[in-house]
């Protein structure tokens, strides 16, 4: 009876191993699937020049008008080539009077704490780089804005200025007031997610062998210590 108990505990361990292996082994290769589909938008995405309808992610956007400098925040903590500083984020009111929130790129800092300092072009300019759609962000333990730096981007950082022209921002690649890029989208590369899906899949097939090994094992054991018809006859 203790052997048998044994054995279905043995089995079942196991076999929870087995599924959670292949079950986390199909997430991944599903994720593989989701970022080459998103990586694929992101190569197609259109080219358009300051949009009247909310552009989509990773769109290449254009827009012209004049930096509103004296409204410009920082992105805290950033690190770009080893180096640790911030992101400028300066509005740009377009031609067509609708503002636009613009990260220009990397400032380097170090480590000091003082209100960072940044040159910003006057008069008109031109600004493109790639569209963020605003979303859901990291969540915060504390106040997102010290000072004059923020923790993630927040619009309503600059509800003063009466609204932005979308729920977004751009990540400036080229124009004035441009500094060094350092923004890429935050997608690991199918080749990662498959990776994992290998792991996990060797995992649950290495459960796979455990578990039949010492079923076995466990079976003649079992058999060893069961009394024969001989033994147990009157």
């Amino acid at each position: 009876m203790r052997s048998s108990r044994r054995l279905m505990l043995w089995f079942g361990f196991w076999a929870c191993l087995v599924v959670l292996g292949l079950g986390l082994g199909l997430w991944q290769w599903e994720r593989a699937a989701d970022k080459r589909e998103l990586l694929a938008r992101y190569d197609s995405a259109p080219r358009l020049v300051a949009p009247e309808s909310a552009p989509p992610d990773g769109a290449r956007i254009s827009v012209s008008g004049e930096f509103l400098a004296k409204e410009t925040l920082f992105l805290d903590n950033r690190i770009h080539g080893e180096r640790l500083g911030v992101a400028a984020l300066t509005p740009l009111r377009g031609d067509d009077g609708r503002l636009w929130l613009v990260e220009r790129g990397f400032l380097p800092t170090g480590p000091s704490r003082d209100t960072p300092r940044v040159s910003t072009p006057e008069g008109r300019v031109s600004v493109a780089g790639r569209w963020q759609v605003a979303g859901d962000s990291a969540p915060l333990f504390g106040p997102n804005r010290e000072g004059k730096r923020l923790q993630h981007i927040a619009l309503d950082a600059w509800e003063g200025l009466g609204g932005f022209a979308h729920a977004g921002w751009l990540h400036q690649e080229e124009g004035g007031g441009h500094l060094a890029s350092w923004w890429q989208p935050n997608v690991l590369p199918p080749s990662r997610h498959l990776g994992y899906a290998a792991q996990w899949w060797g995992l649950a097939l290495t459960a796979l062998v455990v578990m039949i090994v010492g079923a076995r094992r466990l079976s003649r054991d079992r058999s060893r210590h069961t009394p024969n018809d001989k033994e147990t006859r009157p």
